[in-house]
């Protein structure tokens, strides 16, 4: 006979919080009936799953492993109610992420080319960190994202929409401020760091945006990163050249969804993404 999904949550919450007192307030329930839930548990597995003293609570080898195994089938199970949940609500919607000035300058495009897709409902655009947008998805909390590569795309499917050039943000008074184009050796950047090389300045100087990042560039030092082209065309300033990289892969924007949404609207916004995508490519290519 199948566990209930209920004992596991009960016993997930007291693995991670080390203590039935604390995962009795989590979970809303008296710490004896939690206790009891557990035992029964452990009694219907025919295993020892926890280790129980009067001052803590531990995790036997069995416990560890059958909390790996069922943490991500709990946390889809969530993800999934939360995904029913507002597809049952009054006002139908469709969540985006999107990080602040990471959209490749297309999200009025994508939201445009989407209102005109049949099957489409408002999208709610949610603005997320770095690295935020795959599980957002994950845990159900938004039904797409426009995420620039590489990421984990773990239960995602994914479609990439627009790649564009990478340049350097230097300072106007740097060495190679001037140049018609720099290298990643000139740069000092491994091309297996690339991809992470904006994240790593901004933890690296402690800027909370690409506003503070650009200031602490313009003002001149040794803070310089790689960023896409569009971000450089929507964002000049006096005292920071934008310089091409030669030998740099393109940055591809891609947009992501759960590989089991089914719903029409999300759908629609694919469509839509994929479709702004293409028009901005064509208005690149020119006449």
């Amino acid at each position: 006979m199948p566990v209930e999904p209920r004992s596991l949550r009960y016993f997930a919450a007291v693995a991670q919080q080390r203590s039935f007192a604390r995962a009795a307030e989590e979970l809303g329930i008296a710490a004896p009936a939690l206790s009891r839930a557990v035992r029964a548990l452990e009694s219907e597995l025919g295993v020892v799953l926890l280790r129980r003293t009067t001052r803590s609570v531990t995790l036997t080898d069995t416990g560890s492993a059958l909390l790996a195994d069922i943490k991500p089938a709990l946390e889809d199970l969530d993800a999934a109610t939360r995904r029913a949940r507002r597809a049952a609500a009054p006002t139908r919607s469709v969540r985006l992420a999107v990080k602040a000035d990471a959209d490749g300058g297309l999200l009025d495009d994508v939201l445009a080319a989407t209102a005109a897709e049949p099957g489409s409902e408002p999208v709610a655009v949610k603005l997320c960190a770095w690295g935020e947008h795959a599980d957002l998805i994950r845990k159900g909390e938004v039904d797409a994202a426009l995420v620039y590569d590489p990421y984990d795309r773990r239960g995602l499917d994914t479609e990439t929409i627009f790649t564009e050039p990478r340049v350097a943000a230097l300072p106007a008074d740097h060495p190679l401020a001037s140049s018609g184009s720099v290298t990643l050796a000139a740069l000092n950047i491994p091309v297996e760091s690339l991809d992470r090389e904006a994240e790593r300045v901004f933890d690296t100087h402690q800027a909370a945006d690409l506003a503070q990042l650009l200031t602490l560039i313009a003002l001149g030092g040794t803070v310089t990163t790689v960023l896409a082209s569009s971000i450089a065309t929507r964002y000049p300033r006096p005292a920071i050249s934008y310089v091409p990289i030669a030998d740099a892969p393109p940055a591809s924007l891609t947009i992501a969804w759960h590989q089991n949404a089914h719903s029409t609207a999300v759908a629609a916004l694919v469509r839509g993404a994929v479709a702004a995508g293409a028009e901005k490519r064509l208005s690149h290519a020119g006449p």
